[in-house]
């Protein structure tokens, strides 16, 4: 499953380096599913490692958007260093927007014995990773792909 995953991701970026770009952003989900799961005292059995896997996918999701964005704007014809910033800014608000609504909409199960743990690590993956991922993959990206500021940006 794996391996289709990351062909059908490298098929949509159309390269090794956005590729890595997109899937450095999955891991970072894990600091805010700890940091739910710890104050709340839910268990990190199977069902909390199937709200992980999804979020993995959401995360994913997320910097596939925001890179493409940079691409896109790149292909326009506009500043690497200011395609990256204008689409950060672009792209934060509905994905921040959707987060929000994703973690909202957990709140019901959370209370229950059995998805209760998944829905911790889901919102608190969820709001960490976003908040990270509209940091971090910007970053990575000027990173990667050697953009550097000029006097005129």
């Amino acid at each position: 499953m794996l391996l289709v995953m990351l062909t059908l991701i490298m098929i949509q970026m159309q390269g090794f380096r956005l590729t890595f770009v997109v899937l450095c952003a999955a891991p970072l989900g894990l600091i805010g599913v700890v940091a739910a799961l710890v104050p709340s005292g839910a268990p990190l059995g199977f069902v909390a490692i199937l709200g992980v896997l999804a979020l993995a996918g959401i995360l994913i999701r997320n910097s596939i958007n925001l890179v493409s964005e940079i691409e896109v704007l790149r292909a326009a014809g506009m500043n690497p260093w200011q395609a990256v910033y204008q689409a950060s800014d672009s792209r934060a608000r509905p994905i921040l927007l959707t987060a929000a609504a994703a973690s909202f909409a957990l709140i019901p199960i959370s209370r229950q014995i059995f998805w209760g743990p998944m829905a911790y690590a889901m919102m608190g993956g969820i709001v960490a990773g976003t908040l990270i991922t509209l940091l971090f993959v910007p970053a990575l990206y000027l990173a990667v792909f050697g953009v550097k500021r000029t006097e005129a940006d």
